[in-house]
């Protein structure tokens, strides 16, 4: 199969009539330009023209053919010459006077092996007998000129012809067309474009981050990157580590002083108690000086800007360290490419493949140091006071054990007999004492150190029970001598709980919990202000590039909507302006038409044919095609010209005219019955949409955005993705949506689009259409016998046809989409498989063509030249074709002119 990018488009040019107006080189390249231009094609290096003509043509258009064949390019130039009607009555110069059809007069300049001449006398459209369709029937003619237009079919025909004498042959066609209807295919499609753009729910509604193991490496290293990066930020011998050295030393030596305040020495002697409050007076201090140096450096880190080469070194100053980017940023527009086609391929609509972007760039730009110091207030000396504050302000608790020692203690010392009972008392005594000196030494200021009252309370309870039972069992001295000293040890190791449990809330009061965490946030702030400088410019350049990224996926989403818009009315009876209806093959009149039929209507109505082919959209099938000409002079079925979805003028690749692209049956003038105008060698067949067909077009528009985008990733590495790259590529993928629209018209729903995915496979002609592909086996697959096709010869013509069945080559060619399948099918059946079946590119047309060289003599090559006496022509009058059955004037053949 050959892809479009492999050949180029066809050009199709029509020399029945206005071929004077194309006298020159320049005229012949505007006419290409024009065609071209509608199509959004470069000029051709491989030049393909199929030209429509009459035999007399081939005389009379002599210095057109010798343009064509002289055209300049950088390639040979291929010309392909569709003959329809009957050959002059007679040869000029000979004696001998023959029937029509009789002789095949070519100028030598169609000679060429770059040259081929298809001739169908008849294009035998008439379904029943009593049709009397003119030979170059329009509707007939119209479906074989845009079969002969796939490039595919072009090139093999114009190869079969060079394999048969004299390059010329009469065909045989059986096409079978399958398609859509119009309004089934315009409603998959805008809604392919609805599903291909998304929903525009608001730039700020939240999506799903993609994790950083799916994100491609080149991304994934720049967002991760920088978390691997905190340990060592600070230089040994720098500033900063100085700093924060010194006051982690102040605190440790707090802590020591605070380990020796807990024990009892330190409840005994105040000493320990101002040795703790000196350095934690010390590790203050040095918080603050520590505080000041990440405060300079978050205000030299960066301004409002993103970090700087000059921010770095000014942390290197302060005796940072900041990391080398180890070329993190080398494949940007890759990962960005790659992360673009994972996230499309997965289905996901433009605007949430803008969204993950926006939230990508969110996540790996840098953070500037100046929007880091609003953090500098969690650790300022108001928040370490305010922190000591709340966990000094808790009420004190004992724990459960304390008070069970409490307890327990003051029971064992209760157990006296009168009068030794009163030593029970010693127990909640000490518990008193300890609990007055505990708060004393703890003493802040004019207030004293809150207490716990639970084990007081415990040891009172206690004593009261132990002397009650002492009382009713009266126990032995040496009973209650043993419990007291018990006793007294439970007391001693319940003091030593309770004053190591005040002490710490104490220092936790006074600041060494809070102080350690100061230290420790402010260090972490300094960490993440180096690890936001670390590849800071590689990261900026991301996260702009993939903010411009989406705004052009929004872009394309909203040109997206913008073709999926329906297209306004125009007033009835504007002329149409679809990019093919000023072709000469659609508007020109046959050259075949009398002269008397030109006269009748003033020459007036030369888009009749074209008209006759045009869709019918009426409820009513059978209408008159006459009276709906007459009631809309333009030719437009639907009596507006096409407008571009953007509300401006017809694009380049505006819809196409009706008269080349026939939608459904319901929609065609040939529908079935009365007014059938399909031709008898054509069979149709139109599905209502299959399943997969709307999410298979939004896969081809996903894929033609990233065909568009391509440049684009190569302008990111280069690191010139600016507004004109950015710009560039919303134009480019405007083009190539309204290029996918016209492909979809052109070349029918199961042809691929230029740019498909390589991994994904092209669904069945059910999932697109609804329909089986058994017909196009069947009828790709036949025998090659007579019977299979229809020959598009006249009875005259017939008898110039060569009489060798093996002389003539057949062309079975059918949709490269539905290869497999038909492949498949044939495997099923048991019937072998076609030889040098053509898969074309176009997914409308399949069938068999058969071309049939004539018998020997019957073309003839001559070397015409100008009369020179009793023609007082002027040039253009030479160059108009003649409608007269009489041999052409316009040059003078010999008989020795003859090859």
């Amino acid at each position: 199969m050959t892809s479009p990018e492999d050949t180029t488009a066809v050009v199709r040019l029509d020399l029945r009539a206005g071929a004077a107006a194309l006298a020159t080189p320049q005229a012949v390249r505007d006419r290409v330009a024009e065609q071209l231009g509608r199509a959004g094609l470069p000029e051709p290096d491989y030049p393909l023209f199929l030209v429509t003509d009459t035999p007399a043509g081939l005389t009379d258009h002599q210095l057109q053919y010798e343009l064509l064949s002289g055209y300049r390019a950088v390639g040979e130039t291929r010309i392909l010459v569709l003959l329809v009607g009957s050959s002059p009555g007679s040869y000029a110069g000979g004696a001998e006077a023959y029937l029509p059809d009789r002789r095949l007069v070519r100028p030598t300049t169609l000679r060429a092996a770059t040259t081929g001449l298809v001739w169908a006398g008849d294009l035998r459209s008439a379904r029943t007998a009593l049709d009397r369709p003119e030979p170059d029937d329009p509707a007939a003619l119209a479906v074989l000129v845009d079969l002969l237009s796939v490039p595919d079919v072009f090139v093999r025909v114009l190869e079969g012809l060079r394999k048969l004498p004299d390059s010329v042959a009469a065909p045989g066609v059986r096409l079978l067309e399958q398609d859509l209807p119009t309004e089934v295919r315009d409603r998959a499609w805008r809604d392919a474009l609805t599903r291909f753009a998304g929903e525009d729910s608001g730039a700020g509604d939240p999506v799903d981050i993609v994790p950083d193991a799916q994100l491609p490496e080149p991304l994934r290293a720049l967002v991760t990157g920088r978390d691997g990066r905190g340990h060592g930020h600070r230089r040994p011998d720098g500033r900063a580590n100085l700093a924060h050295r010194t006051c982690a030393e102040s605190l440790d030596r707090a802590d020591e002083d605070l380990v020796a305040l807990r024990s009892f020495p330190g409840l005994l002697h105040p000493a320990r108690r101002d040795a703790l409050e000196a350095d934690l007076h010390q590790a203050r201090e040095d918080l603050d000086g520590f505080r000041a140096l990440v405060e300079r450096a978050l205000q030299g880190g960066g301004g409002a800007a993103a970090p700087t080469a000059e921010a770095a070194a000014r942390l290197g100053a302060l005796g940072l360290r900041v990391p080398a980017a180890d070329s993190a940023g080398e494949r940007v527009g890759e990962g960005l490419r790659e992360l673009a086609g994972r996230l499309l391929g997965d289905g996901l609509a433009l605007r949430s493949v803008a969204q993950h972007f926006t939230a990508l760039a969110g996540r790996v730009e840098p953070v500037p140091g100046t929007a880091l110091l609003h953090r500098l207030a969690d650790h300022s000396e108001e928040s370490v006071t305010r922190g000591s504050a709340t966990e000094y302000a808790a009420p004190p608790r004992a724990p459960g054990p304390v008070l069970l020692m409490a307890g327990a203690a003051g029971l064992l010392g209760g157990l006296w007999q009168w009068p030794a009972v009163l030593a029970a008392l010693l127990v909640p005594v000490l518990f008193v004492v300890v609990a007055l000196l505990g708060a004393n030494r703890l003493r802040t200021g004019r207030r004293a150190a809150r207490w716990p009252m639970g084990p007081r309370i415990a040891a009172v309870a206690g004593a009261v029970a132990g002397a009650a039972a002492g009382y009713a069992a009266d126990p032995p001295l040496w009973l209650g001598g043993t419990g007291l000293l018990v006793g007294l040890g439970l007391t001693a190791e319940a003091v030593r709980r309770l004053w190591r449990d005040a002490a710490d809330s104490w220092a936790a009061g006074r600041g060494t919990t809070a102080l350690r965490t100061a230290l420790d946030g402010l260090d972490t702030l300094l960490a993440e202000l180096v690890r936001e400088h670390w590849a800071a410019e590689e990261r900026l350049y991301c996260a702009d590039a993939a903010r411009s990224v989406a705004g052009m996926l929004r872009a394309t989403a909203a040109a997206a909507d913008a073709q999926a818009a329906p297209e306004p009315l125009a007033p009835a009876g504007a002329g149409g302006a679809g990019p093919y209806e000023d072709d000469d093959w659609l508007s020109a009149p046959s050259a075949l038409e009398t002269p008397e039929s030109d006269a009748a209507d003033g020459g007036a109505d030369d888009g009749d044919w074209a008209a006759a082919y045009a869709w019918d959209n009426t409820p009513d099938r059978h209408r008159d095609p006459e009276a709906d000409r007459n009631s809309d002079p333009s030719g437009d079925p639907y009596g507006a010209p096409y407008r571009d979805r953007d509300g401006g003028d017809p694009g380049p690749y505006g819809t196409p005219s009706p008269a080349a692209y026939p939608a459904g049956p319901d929609d065609a003038p040939w529908g079935s019955g009365e007014g059938d105008r399909a031709p008898r060698w054509l069979d149709r067949e139109i599905g209502e949409g299959g399943p997969e067909l709307v999410a298979t077009l939004a896969g081809d528009l996903r894929n033609t955005a990233m065909a568009a985008m391509a440049p684009y990733w190569g302008a990111v590495e280069r690191g010139q993705a600016g507004a004109l790259a950015l710009a560039r590529t919303e134009e480019r993928v405007r083009e190539l949506l309204s290029a996918a629209r016209h492909h979809l018209w052109r070349y029918g729903v199961l042809a691929p689009p230029p740019y498909p995915a390589d991994h994904r496979a092209r669904t069945t002609a059910a999932g697109l259409l609804g329909t089986d592909s058994l017909r196009v086996a069947e009828l790709v697959g036949r025998e090659t016998d007579r019977g299979a096709v229809v020959q598009l010869s006249s009875p005259e013509q017939g008898a110039l046809l060569s009489r060798d069945p093996e002389a003539a080559l057949w062309i079975r060619f059918a949709p490269g989409t539905l290869q497999g399948e038909i492949e498949a099918a044939w495997r099923k059946s048991g019937s072998p498989p076609a030889e040098e079946a053509l898969w074309t590119s176009s997914g409308r047309y399949a069938g068999l063509i058969r071309l049939t060289p004539l018998r020997m003599g019957v073309v003839d090559t001559v070397l015409p030249r100008q009369s020179t006496g009793g023609d007082d022509r002027t040039d253009a009058d030479r160059a108009e074709p003649s409608d007269r059955s009489e041999p052409s004037v316009h040059a003078e053949f010999r008989e020795d002119d003859r090859w």
